[in-house]
């Protein structure tokens, strides 16, 4: 199985939520998979690794290399802070932890044209990672725009996308209901729907997400 990343339209989408719901059914196949979060602002009470770990049960399951604690794109948020960080440093620290994990999957920070660090945005790791992506994408009034653009940025750097995630998705709505067919024919990728709108712990994400999408979203083709 090959890894890959997770990757939002914007801040606050859920990549989180399904990237630990990801991980955490990975492992419960029995691989050794790890969320590798490359940069983590706002920390604390911000700690997306930490949301993984919880939610699989276990601090193996999760890393994150930087922290910074303004709530800031990470480039921003050093700047703030007056620190430095290192794209190569992000970079290998990335590679390292694929190459000891059965399944890595990186957690991007923001959306796509978000400030890393030296001149570089999260597009750029994710483009030179050369992994595929999962793109999680709110479901409401929108996001057909904000997603559309999301894959577009990702096939421009031969990034493949793997799969549209429309988290939070409740149906409430015509726009919706109708936003994840829109979205297929619009970006000619996979999409799903996760009712994902609040979890009672972090636990919860696993199985929401597990039971939602199919396995084809963690590489496997065939269903089993």
């Amino acid at each position: 199985m090959r890894s890959f990343t997770v990757v939002g339209t914007d801040t606050g989408v859920g990549k989180t939520v399904v990237t630990a719901g990801l991980v955490g059914w990975l492992r419960g196949e029995g691989l050794d998979a790890c969320g590798i979060k490359p940069a983590q602002t706002g920390y604390p009470p911000d700690d997306d690794a930490g949301f993984i770990a919880e939610a699989c049960g276990d601090e193996r399951a999760a890393v994150c290399l930087e922290r910074l604690e303004p709530a800031l794109a990470p480039a921003v948020a050093a700047e703030q802070e007056g620190v430095s960080i290192s794209y190569a440093e992000i970079r290998a620290g990335c590679e390292r932890e694929l190459a000891t994990a059965d399944v890595g999957v990186v957690e991007g920070i923001g959306g796509l044209r978000v400030p890393l660090t030296e001149g570089k945005e999260v597009v750029d790791l994710v483009a030179d990672l050369d992994l595929p992506a999962v793109v999680v994408a709110r479901s409401g009034l929108g996001t057909l725009n904000h997603t559309a653009l999301t894959v577009e940025a990702l096939e421009r750097r031969d990034v493949l996308v793997r799969a549209v995630v429309v988290n939070k998705y409740e149906e409430a709505t015509v726009a919706e209901r109708t936003n994840p067919d829109v979205i297929e024919r619009m970006v000619g990728v996979p999409v799903h729907t996760v009712p994902l709108v609040s979890l009672d712990e972090p636990a919860d994400a696993v199985d929401a997400v597990r039971d939602h999408l199919p396995r084809s979203v963690l590489g496997l083709a065939v269903e089993r």
